[in-house]
């Protein structure tokens, strides 16, 4: 049985959780501040440049001193686009602050947690920090390893077909894990893509949810679009460029002409570290996105790409959506990894996670040793 402190934290990440698809580049934090084992007040960051959890939770309610705060990552000490949140807290005069997580943005880093303490406040770190650590997998990444989270959305057929010989795959699944890829997309920082599948699919990719589907009463937040472009093939005819949201173009090209087209259309242009092969370095791309305030990304993209983020190791999740129908064996395949010579060279995965939309089957698998 969980103990209170456990109860009270599992309420405050139930509080975080309303603001997962609106707070990027920021942690998505809840607050929950309870006296004589009652909860008082509750809170949560709701979007980007607005008040804290900690300060929405205090808001214009009388808090009795000696009360407990749960707050599901270190109030921060610094100033950035809010005062520090941990002014608030020693301002309310609790008993004792509960976190779920040490904050690991090095510009708070336990701070906060020193500053409670030498107000003489006890501190208690670690309560429900898994689930802390897994609400904010992109934010927690980016801050730690330079690198944003990475999850690879791909749907295809029993026989692993994601695409007829000629390029036509609309739709392989049904309208329920289409809209369930929408929520996917919602919650990250970017939609990665390349621009072969631009070109075959002429996707929008966008958000197509509004507030009452993500439950928020803030404006919706549309990721950016990132395209790999090595060659600048996209004319900007494209659909994605008529639909809402930033665009950045990961490139090579020196063309001129094209790059001052594409910025005119009112994309961004990111020139790209090449590799030894003069293809996009994948990772120094993704730890060029970190840099660039992107915690999570969610990947629609065809096999060749799909298959070298990979082989790079450097995918967390696959959400594999399987559609009970066969496309053939001249079908295109899920993932592009080269010819594989014996089975030791497999890529092995972990099933996390298995749900039915519709007629359609999600799994969600975690990689194996940073490989799938």
């Amino acid at each position: 049985m969980l103990g209170s402190d456990q109860l009270w934290m599992a309420e405050a990440l139930r509080q975080a959780r309303k603001g997962l698809y609106s707070t990027p580049p920021n942690p998505a934090v809840g607050c929950v501040i309870v006296a004589q084992n009652k909860m008082i007040a509750s809170g949560w960051h709701e979007f980007t440049g607005g008040p804290h959890a900690e300060v929405n939770a205090i808001g214009s309610t009388d808090i009795p001193e000696a009360a407990n705060f749960y707050v599901t990552l270190e109030p921060c000490s610094h100033h950035g686009r809010t005062p520090p949140c941990v002014e608030a807290v020693l301002a309310a005069k609790p008993a004792r602050v509960v976190v779920a997580m040490q904050d690991p943005n090095p510009k708070v880093s336990g701070r906060g947690l020193e500053l409670l303490r030498a107000a003489g406040i006890e501190v208690k770190c670690g309560v429900l920090e898994a689930e802390a650590r897994w609400l904010n997998r992109g934010f927690v990444k980016r801050m730690e390893q330079g690198l944003p989270f990475v999850g690879i959305k791909m749907a295809c057929s029993l026989d692993g077909g994601t695409a007829l010989k000629n390029g036509f795959s609309q739709w392989i699944t049904g309208d329920a894990a289409r809209r369930d890829v929408q929520f996917l997309r919602a919650r990250s920082s970017a939609i990665l893509s390349s621009a072969q599948t631009v070109l075959d699919d002429d996707p929008s990719l966008n958000l197509r949810l509004d507030m009452t589907d993500l439950e928020q009463n803030c404006a919706i937040r549309h990721p950016v679009r990132v395209i790999v472009d090595s060659r600048l093939r996209l004319s900007g005819n494209e659909k994605l460029f008529s639909t809402a949201g930033e665009i950045w173009i990961v490139s090579l090209s020196q063309d001129e002409d094209k790059l001052e087209q594409l910025r005119g259309l009112g994309a961004t242009v990111i020139q790209a570290a090449s590799t030894p092969q003069g293809q996009v370095n994948l990772e120094a791309m993704l730890r060029d996105l970190a840099m660039r305030g992107i915690n999570e990304i969610h990947s629609e993209c065809g096999q060749h790409l799909a298959g070298a983020l990979i082989d790079q190791s450097l995918v967390d999740q696959i959400q594999l959506y399987l559609a009970p129908h066969l496309l053939g064996s001249a079908a295109r395949g899920v993932f592009d990894l080269g010819e594989l010579n014996s089975m030791e060279q497999r890529k092995n995965c972990k099933i996390r996670d298995f749900r039915q939309f519709g007629e359609d089957l999600r799994l969600t698998l975690e990689l194996e040793s940073g490989g799938c």
